[in-house]
């Protein structure tokens, strides 16, 4: 993956979906990504890779276990320095946090709703 890990930068994006097997196929019928297998326990979530280096530029995950309840569709994740400054940002700035935070993948993230109703998640590394 790529550095993106700068405050500020968009590190990362993935879908929440029912069907990820099904959506999965469809990126890789498309756009020719790959994709690799990510365990959750008892299912996968998957990585799609790009077709030239095998390099992971987004996720695709199945809406279970804890992507539940995460918003379906596109998700980016922004950097950022401080998440419960930023979160609390949001609120102040008359946006909603909806996913509260939590860990994931070496960092913490929330999921925050702007005035427009658009979604993103808020990551520090």
């Amino acid at each position: 993956m790529a550095d993106n890990t700068g405050a500020g930068k968009i590190g990362w994006i993935d879908m929440t979906v029912d069907d990820a097997d099904g959506v999965r196929d469809f990126y890789k019928a498309v756009v020719g990504w790959g994709s690799e297998s990510v365990s959750m326990g008892d299912y996968s979530d998957y990585a799609m890779t790009m077709p030239a280096n095998d390099e992971a530029v987004s996720g695709i995950c199945h809406a279970r276990g804890g992507n539940a309840d995460l918003p379906s569709g596109w998700l980016i994740y922004i950097v950022v320095e401080d998440v419960e400054a930023s979160a609390a940002a949001c609120t102040e700035n008359g946006g909603e946090v909806i996913i509260p935070i939590r860990e994931l993948a070496g960092g913490r993230f929330c999921v925050i709703r702007d005035p427009a109703g658009s979604t993103a998640a808020l990551y520090q590394p």
